[in-house]
């Protein structure tokens, strides 16, 4: 027996519903739906918008991907990280995120705005007073993660950022350097048999000495805490 053309058939079976013109016309339709769809999702993310809440359907949500704003500001006060507007990221959003909008716009049938994303300092163009999240607001203090590029942020950054979270940690930092730093200097420097008021005398004036040498950078770079930058627009607040 002859043996069947599978594309023949294929073509025998579009031929009952469609003309191969006809299917050209609907493949150009959808693919210029499709990109006035991403061309709107993509002016969203670049343009402020305000508003604080999406129409989600609360059926179809995974829960795993809800994140209160608590959350957020402990995770971003931890690891030095800020959450803004998606207007002011500067890197390129990636295609895959523009294309999990369109699929939750799709499946919610709404339009979706007011984007946050959650990434270093240094990733957004911040007005002058390595790994972002973009979320979308749900409402009453609650978002939705969409999508995650980028690489993990490195194990120790927690660490390294948790003397800046607050005054009383960078003051506990300064103090350890100075004791550190004092230890360090020969134990003759100053007297020939040293006494542990001495050294707590000199540990005193270094601790004043590094303190002002930090006060100064602070003042003159803008620098300032992880509780008070990590919602901040503003490059030196």
């Amino acid at each position: 027996m002859k043996r069947t053309n599978l594309e023949l058939k294929l073509k025998k079976e579009r031929a009952k519903h469609v003309t191969e013109e006809n299917i050209l016309q609907q493949v150009f339709a959808c693919l210029e739906n499709d990109f006035l769809l991403e061309t709107a999702i993509q002016e969203f993310l670049e343009n402020e918008h305000s508003s604080t809440e999406n129409n989600f359907n609360l059926e179809i949500l995974e829960s795993s991907e809800i994140y209160h704003l608590s959350d957020i500001k402990k995770t971003c006060i931890d690891y030095r990280l800020r959450f803004l507007d998606s207007h002011l990221f500067k890197n390129e959003i990636p295609y895959e995120a523009i294309q999990k909008i369109k699929k939750i716009q799709k499946n919610h049938q709404t339009e979706l705005n007011g984007f946050k994303i959650m990434a270093p300092s240094r990733a957004f163009k911040l007005k002058n007073a390595d790994d972002p999240l973009l979320f979308a607001p749900i409402g009453n203090g609650y978002y939705y993660l969409i999508h995650k590029w980028g690489n993990d942020i490195s194990p120790f950054r927690k660490f390294k950022m948790w003397w800046f979270k607050s005054l009383e940690n960078f003051l506990l930092l300064l103090l350890i350097l100075s004791v550190a730093i004092t230890a360090l200097l020969p134990s003759n420097l100053f007297t020939n048999h040293q006494t542990g008021a001495e050294f707590l005398m000199i540990a005193f004036f270094m601790f004043k000495w590094i303190a002002g040498m930090a006060i100064f950078y602070g003042f003159k770079k803008g620098k300032n805490f992880n509780t008070s930058i990590w919602k901040s627009n503003y490059i030196n607040a």
